[in-house]
């Protein structure tokens, strides 16, 4: 092993010697989990509780980072609209006769709609609207193609307070002519007697335009008030609602957001308990490989014969003992290399003539992080297993390009000076 690296861990031993708390550190857990697998007694101040992740630290995580339940949103209620202006219960009799459109209006039937209408305007100004809507009606029967007449008979219905017989009506007279300014007239003061107050306001502006008279006006003096009030109630509603669609949706997108994020505080937590608890196989690098490379060694892997015996059981005996690694790998060390003896019970033979050679330094192993994402291959670590069974597995593992390169590479590590 390299004489600086050597140097290194025997200040890093001694530096336990003097604090025996160093060993708390979580990043050295791998080191107490491998002391511990030779047995050694470490002090209570080798561990920390504040570095060992429970299920109760995760739900004290899960708490810290707890979402908010989001608050209910008071209801919007809609206040009142103050409105002027008189309206009147919806009449509900039945439908007034309509006139059919089918019927051939001659110049006598012409005339005689005429005489209706002249019969019904004089009982309008004798104040007997009953009587003016019967001879309106006799007047619509005659020439149901007139508009007029329609319009006239709504503007009777409309002094009789039966606004809905009024827009039925005004209707009938708009189908026949779109531009009757009567027809939108009627309509539009039906409408303000429901109030309709909108709605009112768009006839009664339509038949300003199409035919202006004083009453349009007089009527929509009183429309619109009412209509701009409530425009911008409507408006100001319709605001409050979307605003509060907008906070309820910028609580939710921060709701899993925070959620998002506990969840990864909490796996990420897990991740490092787990990691700090289970470092595997050889402390701190070699996962998956408990104790080392277990009894009959790689023969036939690397040169000379492997490693017989390498690595038995719980790690590697002759080296590394008890009370940590003071002054090295006794038995010889294996500064330089492995000398005769060294690692007992592995590397037998006088210093591993023709085999490992005396200069092979695990550090290469274990700093290569190709040969370190191998170990971590099942497939890959089935395989080496193999091959240490039997060494005449090797050939079958021969063609498998995951494996091939991995035991290439490692017989490279120990081949001997250049």
């Amino acid at each position: 092993m390299d004489a600086t690296k050597l140097k290194e861990l025997k200040h890093f031993i001694e530096q336990c010697q003097s604090n025996p708390s160093t060993p708390a550190d979580p990043s050295l857990s791998f080191f107490r989990d491998y002391l511990e697998s030779l047995g050694a007694k470490l002090p209570s101040s080798a561990y920390s509780d504040s570095h060992e992740e429970s299920d109760d630290d995760i739900e004290d995580l899960q708490e810290q980072v707890k979402v908010e339940e989001p608050e209910e949103d008071d209801e919007i209620v809609e206040s009142d609209i103050e409105l002027e202006g008189e309206i009147v219960e919806p009449d509900d009799d039945p439908p007034q006769k309509m006139g059919d459109p089918s019927v051939e209006v001659t110049e006598e039937s012409r005339e005689a709609s005429q005489l209706a209408k002249a019969k019904a305007m004089e009982a309008i100004s004798e104040g007997n609207l009953e009587e003016a809507i019967e001879s309106l009606t006799d007047a619509i029967s005659l020439n149901p193609t007139s508009a007029i007449m329609y319009g006239n008979r709504a503007s009777v219905y409309i002094k009789m307070k039966k606004p809905n017989a009024a827009i039925r009506d005004a209707n009938a007279a708009l189908e026949i002519n779109p531009d009757s300014a009567k027809g939108y007239k009627t309509r539009g003061m039906a409408r303000a007697l429901l109030g309709q107050w909108e709605e009112a306001a768009k006839d009664l502006h339509v038949a300003s335009k199409l035919d202006y008279d004083e009453e349009i006006s007089a009527v929509l003096k009183k429309v619109e008030p009412n209509a701009h009030k409530i425009e911008e109630h409507r408006r100001k509603y319709e605001r409050l609602h979307k605003e509060r669609e907008e906070k309820r949706t910028e609580r939710e997108r921060q709701r899993r957001r925070a959620e998002a994020q506990a969840a990864y505080e909490k796996a990420k937590k897990q991740e490092q308990s787990s990691s700090s608890r289970n470092p595997g196989g050889m402390p701190g690098e070699f996962p998956g490989m408990p104790g080392g490379f277990p009894g009959g060694g790689m023969p036939g892997g690397f040169p000379g014969g492997g490693m017989p015996g390498g690595f038995p059981g719980g790690g590697m005996p002759g080296g590394f003992p008890g009370g940590g690694m003071p002054g090295g790998f006794p038995g010889g060390g294996m500064p330089g290399g492995f000398p005769g003896g060294g690692m007992p019970g592995g590397f037998p033979g006088g210093g591993m003539p023709g085999g490992v050679p005396g200069n092979v330094d695990f550090s290469k192993i274990l700093n290569d992080p190709d040969l370190m994402a191998a170990f971590s291959d099942p497939e890959i670590m089935a395989a080496l297993q193999d091959v240490m069974k039997n060494p005449a597995n090797l050939a079958k593992h021969q063609g498998n390009p995951k494996v091939a390169p991995v035991i290439a590479k490692m017989m490279s590590k120990f081949g001997g000076p250049k």
